[in-house]
């Protein structure tokens, strides 16, 4: 055995050396997309998923060439309910001891990188510390979002009282795996007429959809249709990284849809739905019958109202060349964002080092407010003012004035003139549900489509998920909720795909959220409407603290900022029925000097 654990030549350890999120401790980097271009290029070999690079199933281990072991710990090293990172020489693995039993996975989310030893463990699974993705510790499979693949597991053997881990070196410089799935075998004669399932929206809501039916084995035609010019691709980063480019977020390669038979038609609007013969038409007069329908069109970015609304320069941002086209037009000239909501914050966070000025326009008196609460808000806001941007609050627009047909200024109710040659408005959105008006799908009266908790709308065999829907939250006695999340999208998706195929699965993830800027980070789960108290630990002022948000004597949500994994901690509770109690917070707040967080797991007093 002693062959196996001679260290790899250093010439080779370059290879992981190389790898671009190496050592990436603060996911920043991933979201501010300074190390965008570079993370999707370094994996651009590793997201080209063809049979020979995942693992063959019946044998998960390829020749003993091909395979690196070692002992990494004596069994006593670590107790249960215990993480840690082992060195295998080419690469990390995290050993996890849980009742009695060790096992080794990958150690990196694949979602962003995240570090998964700085998670939290329970209930046999691993979630992550930045945003709440959820990988089973004994097959390594993703089991909450965001993010699409899972995890490698590798081999554990106990022998004379030493944890041994066997893994191929492949798997662990890959630091992901993606499911094996089915593919499609009656692929479309040309552009037939009729598919099986047919998924209006190209956003996490239908990838994952489209995803989760191949994994479970359904090898029908599947067809994906989407307003965007692109194959689906990471739409939070838009507005956190606004000049990175179409290609770097792309959520799959060209080559992964064509390889598993999930036909995308880009650039297709769907214009009717007749749900009594199961077909749609699109606005090119193309007519598509389907057995199976997902709805996730998403929402519609509002647009303001005000007078001169139309001249240019004036933004709402919904696609990666929204995104780009203003940060070039933004370089060393005023900008003025309105709306002080995720996206309008995140956008100035951007612009401050390319912009001469960023000013933003917002109707409540601190931004956030409604979601946050006034301390953090205003926390946030100074952050925001001791970067340079200026706060124009409790105002809207009047007028947008221009000078040869370009913005110029931006005048106020307030009567106050800002200077801008490039508006960016975030107001909100509208669900996209328009082409469904008389379809028989029932909509309320915003404009949502209400699902049950299989995801299922009024109409038999027709299923909705995503920004553009409203559900049971089964943690909050199944409140009829709008969550327009990147995770929630990820979970309905993946709940509508098991119901068309009869798998009877219901919708119970907790919501989980994350906004970056200026290189911070704000994590924040559960749903917080309604909340009437603001409980905080730590310090606003150094940027690092946790507020639970309660309403009467229950903890309904959680946001924190420099206090990890406090927030993955929570949803795990709450994802596990059981309630956290305001009392049980302010207890924690007198024993908070010890870090002790056993009350929130159960295992302390």
């Amino acid at each position: 055995m002693g062959g196996c654990f001679s260290k790899p030549k250093p010439v080779e350890l370059k290879i992981e050396v190389v790898l671009p999120e190496k050592e990436r401790g603060k996911e920043e980097l991933s979201a501010s997309g300074k190390g965008s271009p570079r993370a999707y290029q370094g994996n651009g070999t590793a997201r080209h998923f063809h049979t020979e690079e995942r693992l063959p199933t019946p044998h998960p281990y390829p020749g003993p060439q091909d395979c690196v072991e070692a002992a990494v710990c004596h069994i006593k090293d670590l107790e249960n309910g215990q993480m840690r990172e082992v060195e295998l020489g080419w690469g990390k693995v995290l050993l996890v001891k849980d009742n009695g039993e060790f096992h080794a996975l990958g150690h990196k989310c694949p979602h962003y990188g995240a570090p998964l030893v700085k998670g939290v463990l329970s209930r046999g699974r691993v979630r992550c510390p930045w945003h709440g993705a959820c990988f089973n510790i004994s097959t390594g499979d993703l089991e909450d979002f965001p993010g699409l693949d899972s995890l490698h597991k590798f081999q554990v053997k106990i022998e004379k009282e030493k944890v041994y881990v066997r893994a191929s070196k492949q798997a662990l410089q890959l630091q992901r795996r993606t499911k094996v799935m089915a593919k499609c075998i009656s692929p479309s004669a040309g552009h037939s007429g009729s598919t099986n399932v047919l998924i209006v929206g190209a956003g996490a809501a239908g990838l994952v959809c489209a995803e989760t039916l191949r994994q479970e084995g359904f090898s029908d035609r599947i067809v994906l249709c989407t307003l965007d010019r692109h194959l689906p691709y990471d739409r939070p980063k838009l507005s956190k990284s606004l000049d990175t480019q179409p290609e770097q977020l792309a959520l799959r390669p060209k080559e992964f849809f064509r390889a598993y038979g999930i036909e995308v038609l880009t650039e297709a609007q769907v214009v009717t739905v007749d749900v009594r013969n199961k077909k749609v038409v699109f606005k090119d007069g193309f007519k598509l019958e389907y057995s199976k329908l997902l709805l996730a069109p998403g929402s519609s970015p509002k647009n303001l109202s005000c007078k001169g609304k139309e001249v240019e320069n004036v933004f709402t941002i919904r696609t990666p060349e929204d995104a780009n086209r203003v940060v070039r037009l933004a370089r060393g000239r005023n900008v003025v964002v309105v709306g002080a909501g995720f996206l309008g914050m995140e956008v100035a966070a951007y612009l401050t080092e390319k912009a001469h000025s960023v000013s933003v326009v917002e109707l409540e008196e601190t931004p956030f407010r409604r979601f946050l609460g006034e301390r953090v808000g205003r926390t946030l806001m100074k952050m925001f003012e001791n970067n340079r941007v200026k706060f124009y609050m409790q105002t809207e627009v009047l007028e947008l004035r221009a000078q040869e047909g370009k913005l110029k200024e931006v005048v106020l109710k307030s009567s106050k003139v800002v200077r801008a040659d490039v508006c960016v408005v975030g107001i909100g959105a509208v669900p996209a549900t328009g082409f469904l008006r008389q379809s028989g799908i029932s909509l309320d009266s915003r404009g949502f489509i209400p699902v049950n908790k299989m995801m299922q709308t009024n109409i038999p065999g027709v299923f909705a998920a995503g920004d553009a829907v409203t559900f049971p939250l089964a943690w909050r006695n199944n409140r009829k909720v709008n969550i327009p999340h990147w995770q929630m999208a990820h979970a309905q998706g993946r709940v509508a795909a098991q119901n068309m195929l009869a798998q009877e699965a219901e919708i119970s993830t907790v919501p989980y959220l994350w906004t970056a800027m200026f290189g911070k980070s704000l994590r924040y789960a559960g749903y917080g409407e309604g909340f009437d108290d603001v409980i905080i630990q730590g310090d606003l002022e150094e940027l690092k603290f946790v507020a639970f948000y309660t309403k009467g004597d229950e903890v309904i949500a959680v946001a924190s900022m420099n206090y990890d994994p406090i927030v993955s901690k929570v949803a795990e509770v709450l994802g596990s029925g059981r309630a956290i109690r305001k009392r049980e917070v302010e207890l924690f707040m007198l024993h908070s000097k010890t870090g002790d967080m056993s009350w929130l797991t159960g295992k302390g007093s």
